[in-house]
């Protein structure tokens, strides 16, 4: 049964316009092939979908470029001449703008200045006093920006200095009452029948003070306890007499921890 005739006109489905693309594509390079192959023709197809995607074939017995050679030695067109012009006037221009970008740096130098008319010396006058004013404002601000962070850096070893002074207040506090209270126990040893002796290194004598600011133990020397008769024979004797070596029979070495 004989296939009805296909109407030509754009299919407006998505899917089915690609499908017969797809169909149609593969067929056209499909009959290039044979082309090739039984008549030793040399073809090139370009073809570009409606989503711009490009697909090509070219007859293995020839490179692209030599096709396009044959094509304008044939025709006699020069199809990369208009594209030449273009790149030589661009090119031109370049040129013409770094030429200009280099005098001008020079004259900027103080070169080049002869070729200026008197208009052109005050316009690069201007130019450059607008240029200095926009270095300096730069640079203050730089500088501006340094000092606050300097300042910054200044306050916050300040606040870490009077922390280390307040806390060395608080220790030096501490050891004024550490001293004050050992202070008073050797005065209080002293007049309960004493003849202590500080001699940790902090104290020389009861209650006095010494170069060393913070003892952390002291030994107090004391009498060794008498005998029933010693302490009454002591009782009725001055204070005085009770430290001298024949009421003393001995004595042993006491220590204070400071915590």
């Amino acid at each position: 049964m004989a296939r009805g005739k296909i109407q030509i006109k754009r299919i407006e489905n998505d899917t089915n316009r690609q499908v017969t693309y797809s169909k149609r594509r593969n067929g056209l390079f499909r009959k290039a092939g044979e082309l090739t192959v039984l008549c030793d023709a040399k073809i090139s197809i370009l073809m570009f979908s409606s989503t711009s995607k490009l697909h090509e074939f070219i007859s293995p017995s020839i490179s692209a470029k030599q096709l396009f050679d044959q094509y304008q030695k044939t025709v006699g067109v020069d199809l990369w001449s208009s594209q030449y012009e273009r790149m030589q006037e661009h090119l031109k221009k370049l040129k013409e703008g770094n030429r200009s970008l280099r005098t001008e740096i020079r004259q900027r130098m103080g070169d080049c200045l002869n070729e200026l008319c008197y208009e052109q010396l005050v316009g690069l006058e201007q130019d450059m006093d607008s240029s200095l004013q926009r270095i300096r404002d730069r640079k203050f601000k730089v500088l501006g920006n340094q000092i606050e962070t300097h300042r910054k850096k200044l306050r916050n070893v300040e606040q870490i200095h009077r922390n280390l002074l307040q806390e060395f207040d608080v220790r030096e506090e501490d050891v004024v009452q550490v001293e004050c209270g050992v202070g008073g126990l050797m005065e209080n040893m002293n007049g309960h029948g004493g003849g202590g002796e500080y001699v940790g290194g902090g104290f020389h004598g009861f209650g006095g003070r010494s170069s060393t600011t913070s003892p952390r133990i002291f030994a107090v020397r004391t009498p060794a306890p008498a005998s029933g008769n010693q302490m009454m024979r002591r009782s009725s004797i001055n204070l005085q007499s009770s430290t001298t070596a024949a009421g003393v029979v001995g004595s042993d070495l006491t220590t204070y921890a400071l915590l």
